[in-house]
């Protein structure tokens, strides 16, 4: 599957205030990728891990695409050194097209925009609007308590345990190429959850 994957997506903070951590395993990720010839899709910005991101791409021969809003353009936090940017009028567009663009999603700590960014992704794999792989890098257990939410709402029945497969969880960038090569495309079966 990973020899399909040219696009990655990588979801992720545009704060400058995280720890190091989050930073350096940011910049890891975007060596590992351009190393490996994947063309990165991000939000655009040039601030946070946003920023790392595509500087760490770029800085290992890689492409980055960004695709960012025209209030954040004009807000003046707009990646100027991009190979290829989109600036669209809303979230909407924004969202859309970095999915349309992107053959994977790689989610890394981020606030409500990320956490958003990786809800809509997840919720549209489990109606089958696609069949992407979604890998949740979880530095630092950053999005262990999303994870346990997750086990919550399969416990309360508002979630089939099957959905927990939508996206893969590894502990270190190093590990996003093996969880590429390894994903199966499943189709999960719609209208089981709203069996009785």
């Amino acid at each position: 599957m990973s020899n399909k994957i040219k696009t990655v997506c990588v979801y992720c903070s545009s704060s400058n205030k995280v720890k190091q951590e989050f930073k350096d395993a940011t910049e890891e990720l975007g060596t590992i990728l351009a190393n490996a010839g994947k063309t990165v899709v991000y939000g655009g910005a040039k601030s946070g891990l946003m920023g790392l991101i595509a500087d760490s791409t770029l800085a290992s021969g890689g492409k980055v695409i960004g695709v960012i809003t025209s209030y954040l353009q004009n807000l003046e936090v707009e990646h100027d050194g991009l190979t290829e940017a989109h600036i669209v009028e809303t979230m909407h567009e924004r969202k859309a097209m970095m999915v349309d663009k992107s053959d994977a999603f790689i989610i890394l700590p981020g606030g409500i925009g990320t956490l958003e960014e990786l809800v809509e992704v997840a919720t549209w794999r489990q109606l089958g609007l696609h069949e992407k792989p979604i890998i949740i890098v979880n530095t630092d257990n950053y999005w262990d308590s999303f994870l346990d939410m997750m086990n919550k709402m399969v416990d309360e029945n508002c979630m089939l345990s099957a959905h927990k497969t939508i996206f893969q969880v590894v502990d270190s960038p190093v590990d996003v190429l093996s969880a590429l090569k390894s994903f199966q495309a499943d189709s999960f079966d719609v209208k089981s959850k709203w069996d009785d």
